[in-house]
């Protein structure tokens, strides 16, 4: 795949009259990344002006009893507090957030310039799915980050901060940990939703078949079970909450696998 993008490059190249070598590509590609890591980089520094606010109004939003999640689900709030027990608590929850959201914003950028740098060694057809593709998976990670935010993070909580042994014991969560849970939850569930999209590489390589996949339907219930366990508290609504969206996924992956197991049939057809 490498070596046909870049005789594909070089042969295009050789329409402007500047026929481009290897190194040529590296040093292409070294620029491409350095545009897409820089990309991520301002992205970061102007998250790192107003990560006060973020930190206010998206990190902690999910401690106040008014937030929108719990209004919509109806639950019953349970107060906690957030402290610092290390001495780099603060610091690193401060500067980990512009990270964080420098990351995402800037994700886009940095594979924009990858596109770039591909492009000219793809044919039409090629083209096509691949910026379907990239639509196709920038949207299922956001409404899986977004799932996590406003539906697992406010559950976990609340479970969490209800949860006593004993009367005498309160919950004090430390902000370490709950950025790193925030954190997880949110990028975790975004991973999960990239399923259609590694379904649909895989069936575009003719690994995965329809009838596989329903085949494996059982065994797909089973694992959703699990991964809703591991990514949720040890409450069944909220594993159900998580284990119906996957298994909605996992349906959307095979109606994928079979419109692309017909192009692919219509393809060799045609070949």
């Amino acid at each position: 795949m490498i070596s046909r993008i870049l005789k594909k490059k070089a042969a295009n190249s050789v329409d402007t009259e500047v026929e481009m070598g290897f190194l040529d590509h590296l040093e292409e590609l070294r620029w491409s990344l350095i545009k897409g890591f820089g990309g991520i980089l301002a992205c970061t520094a102007v998250a790192s002006v107003f990560r006060r606010w973020i930190i206010q109004n998206v990190v902690l939003a999910p401690k106040n009893p008014d937030f929108i999640s719990y209004r919509i689900f109806g639950v019953e709030t349970t107060p906690f507090v957030i402290q610092n027990r290390t001495i780099t608590g603060q610091f690193f929850t401060d500067w980990g957030t512009a990270l964080v959201v420098g990351a995402i914003v800037g994700s886009p950028l940095f594979i924009y310039q990858m596109w770039r740098f591909i492009e000219p060694g793809l044919y039409s057809n090629e083209k096509q799915g691949l910026r379907f593709s990239a639509v196709f998976a920038t949207f299922f990670f956001i409404l899986g980050i977004s799932f996590g935010y406003f539906v697992i993070t406010p559950l976990a909580l609340q479970f969490f901060a209800a949860y006593q042994i004993s009367p005498e014991i309160q919950n004090e969560f430390d902000i370490t940990k709950y950025f790193e849970m925030i954190t997880f939850w949110s990028f975790g569930t975004g991973l999960l939703f990239q399923l259609p999209v590694v379904v649909y590489f895989l069936a575009k390589l003719g690994i995965a078949t329809p009838q596989a996949l329903r085949v494996a339907r059982k065994y797909a219930l089973l694992v959703a079970l699990i991964l809703s366990a591991f990514f949720t508290p040890p409450d069944p609504v909220s594993q159900i909450l998580v284990a119906m969206p996957l298994m909605l996924l996992y349906e959307m992956s095979i109606w994928i696998a079979v419109v692309v197991e017909k192009r692919r049939k219509k393809a060799l057809q045609a070949a």
